[in-house]
Order: C-alpha cells, then sequence, then structure tokens
C-alpha cells in the first residue's frame, strides 16, 4: 500500500468514525451546529476535527467559510479539542523534555550492554 492510499484510508476511517445517524443528527441542538443549515455538527472533537478537514471542501463563500471556522474553533476550545499543530507542539515538548532525554540515554545503555538477550523476553 502507498502513502496516499494509507493517507485515504486513514481519511475515510475519520470521517466514519465521526458520522452520526438520521436520529442522533436530528436530536442534536441547533447550537451544535455551525453552518447554515444545520451543517458542520460540532458535538465532540471528532466533530470538531472532521468540520476543519472538511470546511475547505464546501461550496460556501470564503466570508461564511471565516465564520464557520470560528465557530467551529470555538466550540472545539470549550471542549477541550486540540488542533493538530498543538498536539505537535505537545508532542515535541514531550521529546525534548528531560525525563525524556534520560529514559531514551538509559535504553540506548541497555540496548549497548553486553549480555543482554531481548529475544528471551
Amino acid at each position: 500500500m502507498g502513502l496516499e492510499e494509507a493517507i485515504n484510508r486513514a481519511n475515510k476511517a475519520i470521517e466514519n468514525s465521526a458520522a452520526l445517524t438520521t436520529k442522533q443528527r436530528k436530536n442534536l441542538k441547533t447550537s451544535q451546529f455551525c453552518g447554515p443549515g444545520r451543517s458542520f455538527p460540532v458535538n465532540d472533537c471528532a466533530h470538531y476535527t472532521a468540520a476543519l478537514r472538511l470546511l475547505n471542501r464546501s461550496k460556501f463563500s470564503d466570508s461564511t467559510k471565516a465564520k464557520i471556522r470560528a465557530c467551529v474553533n470555538r466550540k472545539g476550545k470549550a471542549m477541550g479539542c486540540t488542533k493538530k499543530s498543538e498536539k505537535s507542539a505537545d508532542i515535541d515538548a514531550l521529546i525534548n523534555s528531560d525525563v525524556f532525554k534520560t529514559t531514551r540515554e538509559l535504553v540506548e545503555q541497555s540496548l549497548e550492554s553486553k549480555g543482554l538477550d531481548f529475544d528471551d523476553c
């Protein structure tokens, strides 16, 4: 499987995991939508992510997209959802932490030590 196919499969899996049934969608409050005509539901972090990702595919005007994006971001922030870039920053902070460096050094030392046979584990 090529990289492009893997990305497409991952995107499809995200879309499917965020899919609402008609009954679930009808039961959402109007305030849980960010787009006109009850479009762009943002009732959880999965839908927050999906809304941001799918917004540019919509045929709404740029000004409407900007309003929708602001609404989605506001609701996402209120729910504690994070953007990918924020997650990346958290991962970078973790990788650059002293604890991670110490753990990595210990693992590297143990791998270099003679007499350790990880096949026995």
